[in-house]
């Protein structure tokens, strides 16, 4: 009875926490198509989102093309298919490794800002302050950042796209001596607009995960320093869980043949 009573716990405290999410994500949302809509803040948060995280989604993308090339060209060398390397670059590039890593790195980057940010308001009561100078928190805290996410993840994940296949092309040209035309040729020959299109949709998804979970795990945090610190943990992981997850998910839906 012990181990059944500790499940059933443990269960009601998943789906609780489930069901504040999803009224969390209910609320936000619906502010989002409502005025007012403050978009000096917002395009502040694209420029900390996008611009700022280029120079890390960019080194990430450029040597994940490199050393994609050179293990696709080992790998596919023991069956004489190194012509293939050119096309499994931009491939995984674009469908897979492009927005995933790009997500993951800015959920580290992003979504520990936004729940230490937001956990620091609420814990020194900025926030109940804002509701008593008639600010909507959601408004002026959540939106911002979840239009901000959801518009720019994926604009970085095509500069990490074309970095990435770039890094593959420098490794291909001048590492294992491809003809520059015919590894371009090859990158055009198989890509076609669903690999992209699938690519961004993605991006999208993960853009609005990362800023939802910074935002919700920093408006519930409690308890000082100590679960600001707690809410930022908690934001990083269950962004990067979720990510790994909604991925599987998306990749079915498109490629599920």
């Amino acid at each position: 009875m012990g181990f059944l009573t500790t499940t059933g716990r443990a269960f009601l405290v998943f789906l609780e926490a489930t069901g504040r999410l999803m009224l969390f994500t209910g609320v936000a949302v619906s502010h989002c198509f409502r005025p007012p809509f403050y978009l000096r803040l917002i395009g502040r948060q694209m420029i900390d989102i996008g611009y700022y995280s280029l120079p890390v989604v960019g080194l990430t993308a450029l040597f994940t093309g490199m050393v994609l090339a050179l293990q696709s060209y080992t790998g596919f060398a023991r069956f004489q298919a190194e012509g293939a390397v050119a096309t499994v670059v931009v491939l995984s590039v674009t469908r897979e490794l492009g927005p995933v890593l790009a997500g993951l790195m800015v959920a580290g980057r992003i979504g520990a800002s936004m729940a230490a940010e937001i956990g620091t308001m609420r814990v020194t009561e900025q926030v109940d302050a804002l509701s008593t100078l008639a600010t909507n928190p959601f408004k002026y805290l959540v939106v911002p950042r979840l239009v901000a996410g959801l518009t720019m993840l994926p604009l970085l994940v095509v500069v990490a796209d074309i970095i990435g296949v770039f890094g593959g092309f420098l490794i291909g040209v001048y590492r294992l001596d491809f003809n520059p035309a015919a590894y371009i040729g090859r990158t055009w020959e198989y890509l076609v607009p669903m690999d992209v299109i699938s690519g961004l949709v993605k991006a999208a998804v993960f853009g609005f995960v990362i800023a939802l979970m910074g935002c919700y795990h920093g408006y519930q945090s409690r308890g000082g320093a100590q679960g600001v610190g707690a809410a930022t943990t908690n934001a990083v992981v269950s962004s990067s869980i979720l990510i790994l997850v909604f991925n599987y998910l998306i990749t079915g839906l498109f490629f599920s043949r």
